[in-house]
């Protein structure tokens, strides 16, 4: 288990994927705890055979079939913290779908009705159980705070800054020992609420803080059903991103105009880029050429040594198994035909 944390120091570029695994027909056909671990070790054995150098456990545990459009990864959390209230009714799916902020849901995860705390929810366990099967480095991921609380219905706090913080705190007492070389912050609200960062950047903070190994944060524009949810580009967010305590970002990139890559020269040098160069809303899958040109652009603009990481631009979870691991060949492929090697 303990190679689990050791995070590899060569080459000087690594390639990385960003969290889900697309769905495996029978961990869903006959759940159980033992075909959550087979599946979790065939996602992680997958993306070793094609050379990622680190790999994530593919969320399987976390897939939540009645939330087609965005693989339960928000339901897996709220679900088990304490203080948050599943059962939904009619006025408060009234009530939530007053956020317009929200309106692509049409009603909330939960309902916070006491004090925000851990409740069920255990990450030890469920990296343990991946890092358990990974022979090798792992990457653990969890949904950030911000996030979390844009979908609930807050009827305790009253105040998004207090719930943010008080989910932020319960998520940072379990991240310090989890046994992973690498712990991921997903966010993918903050880039079309720019006005929010300064609290999403605190929530984050808070949880960086307590990880012991390789700290990363991941942000996109939002994957609800394949599709961009969210407005908005990099520039508006630099102050936030350069006030993260991370060691690198995983930013959505592929998907993205290239001028977005203007902005991320601001950056500051202390943190390294990772560079999404695989577009998962799209089913065409890139060749080597086209992974190694986009690094390539990526580098003229940030300059040399700036890109530590190469990604997909989110998960897979929407795309086929055949793509997905297609892709995940071609991004390999492409890092080592820039790399020359």
């Amino acid at each position: 288990m303990s190679n689990a944390t050791t995070l590899p120091k060569t080459p000087e570029i690594l390639t990385t994927t960003v969290g889900s695994y697309s769905p495996i027909d029978w961990l869903a056909a006959l759940p159980s705890e033992q075909a959550v671990e087979d599946a979790t070790a065939t996602v992680i054995h997958t993306q070793q055979r094609y050379g990622i150098d680190l790999p994530t456990d593919g969320e399987l545990y976390r897939f939540d079939t009645n939330h087609p459009d965005t693989n339960g990864m928000i339901e897996y959390f709220i679900s088990r913290l304490g203080g948050i209230d599943t059962s939904v009714g009619l006025t408060d799916a009234r009530s939530f779908r007053l956020k317009q902020e929200m309106a692509f849901r049409f009603k909330p995860a939960g309902v916070v009705r006491g004090p925000v705390g851990e409740g069920t929810l255990d990450l030890q366990e469920a990296c343990s159980r991946s890092a358990a099967v990974a022979n090798g480095p792992l990457k653990f991921t969890l949904t950030s705070p911000y996030m979390l609380a844009r979908t609930l219905l807050d009827n305790h706090y009253g105040n998004l800054d207090e719930l943010t913080l008080a989910i932020a705190d319960a998520l940072a007492d379990q991240v310090s020992e989890l046994p992973a070389a690498c712990v991921q912050v997903d966010e993918a609200n903050v880039p079309g609420s720019p006005e929010n960062a300064p609290l999403a950047q605190e929530a984050i903070n808070r949880i960086l803080d307590k990880v012991q190994g390789q700290k990363a944060v991941h942000f996109c524009f939002g994957n609800y059903g394949g599709q961009s949810i969210q407005a908005g580009g990099w520039k508006a967010l630099i102050e936030f991103l350069n006030g993260l305590r991370t060691d690198h970002l995983v930013l959505e990139l592929a998907h993205r105009p290239e001028n977005d890559l203007e902005a991320l020269k601001e950056i500051d040098p202390k943190i390294k880029l990772g560079i999404g160069v695989i577009d998962i809303k799209v089913n065409h899958v890139e060749s080597p050429e086209e992974v190694a040109k986009r690094i390539e652009i990526a580098t003229s603009y940030v300059g040399e040594g700036r890109i530590g990481w190469v990604h997909p631009d989110c998960g897979f979870w929407m795309l086929k198994r055949s793509i997905a691991n297609r892709k995940m060949e071609s991004l390999v492929k492409g890092r080592d035909l820039y790399l020359g090697r």
